[in-house]
């Protein structure tokens, strides 16, 4: 069964990070958004083979913060 993951990108002068706020510890990178969304399903994946489908679910949600 497929199952859908949020992930948070981050760019920067080596490329581009991402990581799985719902999954503890997967993170990966790549050059471009395209490799690290590659690498990013390979770390959910081998995640879930290796610690299987959490027990429960985080909520994710995006918010501001404004700063003076």
């Amino acid at each position: 069964m497929k199952q859908t993951y949020h992930v948070t990108l981050l760019r920067h002068e080596e490329g581009v990070s991402v990581s799985c706020p719902e999954l503890p510890g997967c993170h990966s990178q790549g050059a471009t958004v395209e490799e690290a969304m590659e690498n990013i399903r390979d770390a959910i994946e081998g995640y879930l083979d290796l610690y299987g489908q959490p027990d429960v679910r985080c909520e994710v949600r995006e918010m501001e913060v404004v700063t003076a």
